[in-house]
């Protein structure tokens, strides 16, 4: 059985004192790959010296995490077109809009989310997208001509069954996390709405971890409790799930499978 992380930061500060391990324990889990989305240009360092320690195993993203944008987001937007020249990777993510933590500049979030979708055109990536408070947005932005042709994750997902057929029927994946494991979040409802065929796993570590983990750190190992969870929800195996969402993501990414 193998399982993928197709979203996890482990390469924050909150991993520092096992960060080896605590990888090692996830692949131990059955956890084979693990995918990193980057967060601006502070960040994207210590990502790309995360994934060369297990190499066959972590894959790094480019991106700026729309928390990050400010009115001068040029030399956010630079970086990432300077490592794309420099390095491999396997997504443009995290991007996308967020209006929970401050709506001030959110006029630039659309313009560089715009803009980091082109690089994914232009690179022939997929994207992986944050949608907090603002899905409907985002729909409106990825339905433009322009970027009809880019398929990729929405991390997190936080919508309706309806909001998600729409995201499905243009390509997209619904990255599903330990959120499913809480009771009123909703998401279970769409994971039964929509089956397995649609879905790739995530934990955000060190975030949103599982119950019965919740306020602990979350990590990668806990996917396959995700996984399980899954499994008891639409009553099938859980080397079901982990062959379908596996194959999801292997196919999403162009996984180097190892």
């Amino acid at each position: 059985m193998i399982l993928i992380d197709t979203h996890t930061h482990l390469y924050l500060d909150e991993f520092d004192s096992d960060r080896s391990l605590a990888i090692q324990r996830a692949i131990d889990a059955g956890v084979k790959y693990m995918l990193l989305p980057d967060i601006d240009s502070e960040h994207t360092p210590l990502l790309i010296e995360t994934c060369k320690l297990f190499p066959g195993n972590c894959f790094p993203m480019i991106g700026v995490h729309p928390t990050s944008v400010k009115a001068d987001y040029s030399k956010e937007l630079e970086n990432v077109s300077a490592w794309l020249k420099k390095e491999k990777f396997y997504a443009i993510g995290e991007i996308g809009l967020d209006l929970y933590w401050d709506k001030t500049f959110f006029a630039e979030q659309c313009d560089i989310f715009r803009a980091q979708l082109r690089l994914a055109l232009r690179h022939n990536l997929p994207v992986v997208i944050h949608s907090r408070n603002s899905l409907d947005q985002l729909i409106q932005i990825i339905s433009e001509n322009e970027f009809r042709n880019i398929t990729g994750v929405f991390h997190c997902f936080p919508g309706s069954v309806q909001q998600a057929q729409t995201l499905v029927n243009r390509g997209y994946k619904l990255g599903i996390g330990g959120v499913v494991t809480y009771k009123n979040s909703g998401m279970a409802k769409v994971v039964k709405s929509l089956g397995l065929e649609h879905l790739v796993l995530e934990t955000d570590a060190p975030y949103l971890p599982p119950d019965p983990y919740r306020g602990k750190r979350n990590e990668s190992a806990y996917i396959k409790d995700i996984a399980a969870f899954i499994a008891d929800l639409v009553g099938c195996s859980l080397n079901k799930v982990a062959e379908i969402t596996t194959k999801n993501a292997i196919e999403l990414f162009k996984i180097p499978l190892i």
